[in-house]
C-alpha cells in the first residue's frame, strides 16, 4: 500500500472512474489559456497556460545566483545584475504542456487534466545559453546538460527538486534562452522568477523554471524527470521513448457563444470566420485543414506567412453554417506529417495531438 503522502504510480482511470479530489487539485493550481485567447498574438501573462510540480518556490533576486559546473573547465556563478549584462536576445515562442490533450484520451490516464488548452505564446528575453556554456569550457565528452530548479517535492515517493535535462547540442542551439522577462515585463513568480529556461520547439517539461544551477555530464542523466517520467509508454512496464520536441497541433477560437456548463457554441446561420493558430516544434508547418463534419471530409484553410520559427501562426477559413449540430475539427500539418484524427493512447497520456473537436448548435 502507498502511503498517503506519496503519490501513486502512474496509472490509468477505470472505464467509469469519475474525475479525482487530487486531480482537481491540481486542476485548481494549474490552468490552460482560455481558447478565446487565441485572438492574441502573444498571450498575455495571466492567461498562458501554467503547470506548477510543486509549489511555487519564494527566490529572492537579491540573493539568487546561478551556478554553472560539472564537466566544464571553469565553473561560473552568476547573480541577477550579471546575468542581465549579458547579451540580451529575445524570442517569439510557443510553449505547450506534455500532457494537453490527456483527458480527452480514453481510457485516461490519470494525473493534470488537460482539455486543449495548455499552450500560450509569449515574447521571451534574456541571455543566449550557449555563450555561458562556452565561457564555462566544455569538456570533450559532455553529452547532457542538466537545468535544476529551486522548486522541490515527491514524485511516486521519489524526493526531488525539479531536474531536467537536454543533449549538449540542443543545449549550444542558438535560440536557447536563460529568460529574465516575459512579454516585455519580470518573470511573473508563477512563470519562473527570476530566471528561467527557453528551449524553444521542446514541450513545456523542458522549460526548466525558478533555474538555479546549470551541470554539465559526460554522460547521459537519469533523473526521474527525463528517466521516468514524460515518456511515451504503452504499458506500465515499458520503458518508453523520450518525449522531447512538440508535435503539430491547430486550434480555433471555438466560434459564437457558449453554454454556459456543456461549453457547447451557438451561431447563427451563415457564414462564419472560423479563426486559429497552429504550431510545431519538430518541423515548420506545411498547412492547415478544417473539417465541419466531424473529420470526414477536410478543406484548406488560410495559413499566414511564417514568422519566428517556434511562434504560432494564425489561420482562418469561411464556414456556410447551416441549421443544426454540427462537429468542427482542425488540424495542422507540417513537413513530417499531420495530426491524428484518432487518438495516440499511451500510459501518461503524453504528446497527445489529436484534432480538436467543436461541438456547433447554428440557429
Amino acid at each position: 500500500m502507498v502511503a498517503p503522502e506519496i503519490s501513486a504510480p502512474a496509472r490509468v482511470a477505470a472505464p467509469d472512474e469519475a474525475i479525482s479530489l487530487d486531480e482537481l487539485r491540481l486542476a485548481t493550481r494549474n490552468h490552460g489559456m482560455p481558447l478565446e485567447a487565441l485572438r492574441y498574438d502573444l498571450t498575455p501573462a495571466g492567461l498562458h497556460y501554467l503547470l506548477i510540480h510543486y509549489d511555487i518556490p519564494d527566490v529572492d533576486p537579491d540573493a539568487w545566483r546561478l551556478r554553472i559546473g560539472g564537466h566544464v573547465d571553469a565553473p561560473v556563478t552568476l547573480d541577477l545584475d550579471q546575468l542581465r549584462a549579458r547579451e540580451r536576445v529575445s524570442h517569439t515562442v510557443t510553449l505547450e504542456c506534455a500532457g494537453n490533450g490527456r483527458a480527452r484520451l480514453l481510457p485516461r490516464p490519470i494525473s493534470q487534466p488537460w482539455l486543449d488548452e495548455a499552450v500560450g505564446t509569449a515574447r521571451w528575453t534574456g541571455a543566449p545559453l550557449a555563450a555561458l556554456l562556452r565561457d564555462a569550457g566544455l569538456r570533450d565528452g559532455a553529452v547532457d546538460v542538466v537545468f535544476t530548479g529551486c522548486d522541490h517535492g515527491t514524485e511516486r515517493g521519489v524526493e526531488q527538486d525539479y531536474q531536467r535535462a537536454l543533449p549538449v547540442a540542443d543545449a549550444l542551439g542558438e535560440e536557447v534562452i536563460l529568460a529574465y522577462e516575459m512579454n516585455g515585463a519580470p518573470l511573473p513568480p508563477q512563470h519562473g522568477a527570476p530566471v528561467r529556461l527557453i528551449a524553444p520547439g521542446w514541450y513545456g517539461m523542458a522549460q526548466v523554471k525558478w533555474l538555479r544551477e546549470i551541470t554539465v555530464l559526460d554522460g547521459p542523466f537519469r533523473g526521474f524527470q527525463n528517466a521516468v517520467a514524460y515518456r511515451r509508454k504503452r504499458d506500465p512496464d515499458d520503458p518508453g521513448e523520450p518525449i522531447t520536441r512538440i508535435q503539430p497541433r491547430a486550434l480555433m477560437i471555438p466560434p459564437g457563444f457558449p453554454d454556459f456548463m456543456t461549453r457547447r457554441r451557438i451561431v447563427d446561420a451563415g457564414e462564419v470566420r472560423l479563426r486559429g493558430r497552429a504550431w510545431s516544434g519538430r518541423a515548420p508547418l506545411r498547412a492547415v485543414e478544417l473539417s465541419v463534419d466531424g473529420g470526414a471530409t477536410w478543406t484548406p484553410a488560410e495559413l499566414e506567412a511564417a514568422g519566428e520559427r517556434y511562434a504560432w501562426r494564425a489561420w482562418s477559413a469561411s464556414w456556410t453554417a447551416r441549421p443544426g449540430d454540427h462537429e468542427l475539427c482542425v488540424r495542422a500539418i507540417d513537413e513530417l506529417g499531420g495530426q491524428p484524427v484518432g487518438q495516440p493512447w499511451n500510459t501518461q497520456g503524453m504528446a497527445n495531438n489529436m484534432v480538436q473537436r467543436v461541438i456547433v448548435t447554428v440557429r
